[in-house]
């Protein structure tokens, strides 16, 4: 697919359904709590979906003809796993858990995506430091999101900022376009080099989405088709869906 351009009346919907995905990543990120499951999770995700007279993009969804399709609303990633992981009633969140909560949203016929990563009870030190690097990453790149800046812009500031706090870029990963389909392009690597790549435009929509490790830049696909850190180390994730505008960029899926 082409990298598309989005139009005004297709903006004012990305910028409605962004304001109901933030609301409902909130609710579900304040739901992980100690005893809590995948499947409860998953199962109030669909309901606040319904509420807000829109749908999970992501459930049923398939990358490619021949893939599988996703069996749940959000994708519920838990320590070593990157991305992608299925909320189950097998997952039971624990004391400690790093838990990425990755949502997908059709409202009025277009996606927004955005994701959030939060620990149940306390966890280190360098979870921490892991966790606000990921973030500050994601805030990095949204300033990158200008027209005349590239893709390779944003990968140049996520990957420095990983590496000023002593974290990796998973690098198998990355984000992209977004808006008629789930994934489109452009893929927005989280490593680049500067003016490299193609140039940001006004209307381009990009789900930027920054996933660091403690340990390792690789990634190993499991047999759920789950991506988890290839040395079980911790991971995190964040990420908004973010519309280039002549002024300045615009970020849909904030709650504020």
């Amino acid at each position: 697919m082409a990298i598309t351009i989005k139009t005004e009346k297709e903006i004012e919907l990305l910028k409605a359904g962004g304001k109901r995905l933030a609301l409902i990543l909130d609710e579900l990120a304040k739901m992980c709590i100690t005893g809590v499951s995948g499947d409860e999770l998953d199962k109030r995700a669909g309901y606040l979906m319904e509420k807000y007279s829109s749908r999970s993009a992501f459930f049923r969804y398939r990358p490619a003809p021949d893939s599988k399709p996703f069996p749940a609303n959000i994708c519920l990633s838990v320590n070593h796993v990157a991305v992608h992981g299925i909320p189950s009633k097998k997952i039971i969140l624990r004391e400690g858990d790093v838990v990425k909560v990755d949502a997908g949203l059709i409202y009025g016929g277009m996606i927004v995506d955005s994701a959030v990563t939060v620990v149940v009870g306390n966890t280190t030190a360098k979870v921490r430091r892991l966790i606000k690097t990921t973030k500050k990453a994601l805030d990095q790149a949204i300033k990158q999101c200008l027209p005349g800046k590239t893709i390779g812009d944003i990968g140049f500031v996520v990957e420095a900022t990983a590496k000023k706090n002593g974290v990796f870029v998973v690098k198998d990963l990355a984000g992209h376009g977004v808006g008629y389909d789930v994934h489109e392009d452009p893929f927005v690597m989280n490593f680049g080099r500067k003016n490299s790549g193609e140039k940001l435009r006004s209307g381009m929509v990009l789900a930027l989405e920054p996933i660091l490790s403690l340990g390792s830049s690789e990634s190993v696909e499991l047999e759920d088709g789950s991506i988890a850190t290839i040395d079980g180390s911790i991971s995190a994730q964040f990420e908004h869906t973010v519309v280039i505008t002549e002024n300045k960029p615009l970020v849909v899926t904030r709650l504020d």
